[in-house]
C-alpha cells in the first residue's frame, strides 16, 4: 500500500497524491548510543580518523557514536571515515568535526587528489555510506569540510583550486564532505555542515532518505558546494532545513544509473545559492515531486529545471506549491538549452509541471522554454506572481490554468502573503563554555 506523508505540520501535503516521498516520515530520534569520544590533543599534522573509525566498526547496529566535547574543547579532526550500516555519528552540541587539509588521505590511489585534470573524481569523501541500512548523522554539533582553508603543503585552499580549474577549463580533483551510495533509509538530524571543498551531501542508488533541521551553510561564492544532490534515488524528504552556499541549495538529478522519483522538498529555508534546482542531469528520468512551503532569499535563481539534449530525459508530474521568494534574479527557470554543447540525443522533456501560489515579491526574469513542437513545457500555473513587470522568456510553451490559459501575474491577483516567510540564517549552537 503506497504511503503519503500526513503530519500536523502539513496535513495539505494529503492532498498531493502521488508527487511526493511514499514513506510516512517524521522527527528522526536519536537511537541509544553505543560510546562517547572526547578530544585528544593532536600533533600537528595528525588527526581522529583511525580512533572515530574504531569506534564507528565497534558500534552495533541500531546504535550511534558520540563525538563530544570535553573541557570546553570540541575539537576532532578527521581524513576519510566510513559509516557502516546501520550505525549513527553524532557531533554533540560544542564538537565539530574538522577535515584533514592534507589531500594525500583522501587520495583514490592515482595521486591526484588536489590537483586539476581532466576527471575530477580523484578524491574520498570525509564521510562515506556505501550499502547501508539505517545508518545516519546527527547531532547538535559541526562537521566543517575546511574548503576555504590553505591545502596542506600548497599554496592554494579546495576552493581556489576550484575557481583555477574553471579558468583552465580542467576539473578540480578535491572531496566531497558526505556521499551516500546503494543505500537504505539514511538519516540526517540538525547537524550543521559548513565549508564542504565540493558538494555537501550526496545520495546516488538510495532508497529512503530524510534532512530534517539541517543547516548548510558556505560561502556564496564557493564554486561547486550544492547542499544537498538526490541522484538516481527515491524516497527522499528534505524538511524544516536551511542552506546557503555557492552551488544549487538542492539539486534533484538522475543519471545513468536509473530514475529520481518520490520526493518531497518541505518547509525550507534557502539563502545564496543557485536555487531549488532540477538537473542538469535528467537522462534517468525525474518524476514525482513536491516542493511545498520554501523561503527563497537572495539566490541567484529560484524554482529551475535545467538540461540539454546532451543529459536530457523525461522530468513529470512536479508540484511547486506555497513558495515565496525575494530578491532572486530569476524567480523561475525551466530552460532545454542550460549550458549549450554539440548536439545531442538525450532530449529534455518536461510535462506534467504545477505551479501553485508562487510570489517573489521582487522583479526578476521567467523563462519557460520547452525543447521543440514535438516536447513542448506543458505548465500549469494557479496564482503565480512575480513583482513588477517581469521579463518573460517563452519558447515551446503551453501553459495552462484550471482549464483556461495561464499567465504570469494573472489580472486581479495579488500573490499570497510572505511578510512572515523570510527569517534570517540560523546562528550555529553556541560553543561549549562549561566542562561536561
Amino acid at each position: 500500500m503506497k504511503l503519503r506523508i500526513c503530519t500536523l505540520a502539513s496535513l495539505a501535503l494529503c492532498a498531493a497524491a502521488g508527487a511526493q516521498d511514499s514513506r510516512t516520515v517524521s522527527e528522526p530520534r536519536l537511537p541509544p548510543a553505543c560510546a562517547v569520544l572526547a578530544p585528544l590533543a593532536l600533533a600537528a599534522g595528525g588527526d581522529d580518523a583511525a580512533r572515530i573509525q574504531a569506534a564507528l566498526d565497534a558500534c552495533a547496529p541500531g546504535h550511534a557514536l558520540h563525538l563530544a566535547p570535553a573541557n570546553a574543547q570540541g575539537r576532532f579532526t578527521s581524513g576519510p571515515l566510513r559509516l557502516p550500516s546501520g550505525v549513527t555519528l553524532v557531533i554533540d552540541g560544542g564538537a565539530t568535526l574538522y577535515a584533514s587539509g592534507d589531500a594525500r588521505v583522501y587520495d583514490r590511489g592515482a595521486g591526484s587528489c588536489g590537483t586539476i585534470d581532466t576527471n575530477g573524481r580523484g578524491c574520498r569523501p570525509l564521510i562515506s555510506a556505501d550499502d547501508t541500512s539505517g545508518a545516519g548523522i546527527m547531532g547538535d554539533g559541526v562537521i566543517d569540510g575546511q574548503g576555504g582553508r590553505l591545502v596542506d603543503g600548497k599554496t592554494e585552499s579546495w576552493w581556489q583550486l576550484a575557481r583555477r580549474a574553471q579558468k583552465e577549463k580542467g576539473r578540480q580533483n578535491v572531496p566531497r564532505l558526505i556521499e551516500v551510495n546503494r543505500s537504505r533509509d539514511f538519516t540526517m538530524h540538525r547537524i550543521t555542515l559548513r565549508n564542504s571543498p565540493n558538494f555537501h551531501v550526496t545520495l546516488n542508488r538510495v532508497d529512503g532518505f530524510t534532512a530534517w533541521g539541517v543547516r548548510i551553510d558556505t560561502p556564496h561564492d564557493a564554486r561547486n558546494t550544492d547542499g544537498i544532490d538526490p541522484i538516481s534515488s527515491r524516497n527522499v524528504t528534505i524538511a524544516h532545513s536551511f542552506i546557503r552556499t555557492g552551488d544549487d541549495n538542492v539539486a534533484i538529478k538522475a543519471g545513468n544509473n536509473g530514475p529520481t522519483e518520490n520526493i518531497s522538498i518541505l518547509h525550507n529555508h534557502f539563502y545564496s545559492g543557485h536555487g531549488m534546482s532540477i538537473g542538469s542531469e535528467t537522462n534517468g528520468g525525474v518524476r514525482k515531486v513536491l516542493v511545498e512551503d520554501l523561503s527563497m532569499d537572495g539566490t541567484t535563481a529560484g524554482l529551475r529545471i535545467k538540461s540539454n539534449d546532451t543529459r536530457g530525459g523525461d522530468v513529470r508530474d512536479i508540484v511547486y506549491r506555497n513558495v515565496c521568494l525575494r530578491d532572486v534574479k530569476a524567480p523561475i527557470y525551466i530552460g532545454t538549452h542550460y549550458e549549450p554543447q554539440p548536439a545531442g540525443t538525450l532530449i529534455p522533456s518536461y510535462a506534467g509541471i504545477t505551479m501553485e501560489r508562487v510570489h517573489s515579491i521582487t522583479p526578476g526574469k521567467v523563462l519557460l522554454q520547452g525543447y521543440d513542437e514535438q516536447r513542448p513545457l506543458l505548465l500549469t500555473v494557479r496564482d503565480v506572481v512575480v513583482a513588477g513587470a517581469p521579463e518573460v522568456q517563452l519558447a515551446f510553451a503551453r501553459i495552462g490554468g484550471d482549464g483556461q490559459p495561464g499567465q504570469i501575474n494573472p489580472p486581479g491577483v495579488q500573490g499570497i502573503d510572505c511578510s512572515a516567510r523570510f527569517t534570517p540564517f540560523p546562528p550555529a549552537p553556541p560553543p561549549l563554555t562549561t566542562p561536561q
